[in-house]
């Protein structure tokens, strides 16, 4: 994945858990599961506005590009 998302340090950094960074940015435990795991294949900016927003920091916090090696043959 090229998309690294960060919440799990955030929240660490914040000792904040997961169930209250749930509830403060309106989204179940399940949903900040998914993002958190890197399994999500979007993120509205809205949530994305609220999760920096609760956590005060900048999106570049939660997210980070990794450059993946792989064969370019393959395209």
């Amino acid at each position: 994945m090229a998309i690294v998302v960060r919440i799990d340090v955030e929240l660490a950094r914040r000792k904040m858990s997961v169930g209250e960074f749930a509830e403060r940015v309106g989204l179940t435990p399940a949903n900040v599961a998914v993002l958190k795991n890197g399994r999500a294949k979007a993120v509205r900016f809205s949530t994305l506005e609220a999760m920096c927003r609760v956590l005060e920091c900048q999106p570049g916090d939660l997210l980070e590009f990794v450059e993946e090696d792989y064969d370019v043959s393959l395209r």
